[in-house]
């Protein structure tokens, strides 16, 4: 089973603004890259969603991040990156 990277575009203010096709989406993802635990976790709280993982992806380990990434993807996993 192929897995499938997901771009899920946030708001940016006004939380109430997250479209209902994000929060599917962020809801069934096995993993959500972030830049920021803290801003997503608000966020994944405002929508109801208990994310299964959240994975930090920044400036600073982007490059270390990338090849676990791409192993979730072949193992059939659902990665959001918002």
């Amino acid at each position: 089973m192929a897995g499938a990277l997901v771009l899920v575009g946030t708001p940016i203010g006004n939380l109430g603004d997250l479209t209902p096709r994000a929060v599917e989406e962020l809801a069934r993802a096995d993993v959500v890259c972030c830049e920021d635990s803290r801003r997503t976790g608000r966020l994944l709280a405002h929508a109801g969603i208990r994310a299964r993982e959240l994975l930090v992806v920044n400036d600073h380990n982007e490059s270390r991040q990338v090849e676990g990434i791409l192993l979730r993807l072949a193992r059939g996993q659902r990665v959001a990156v918002v």
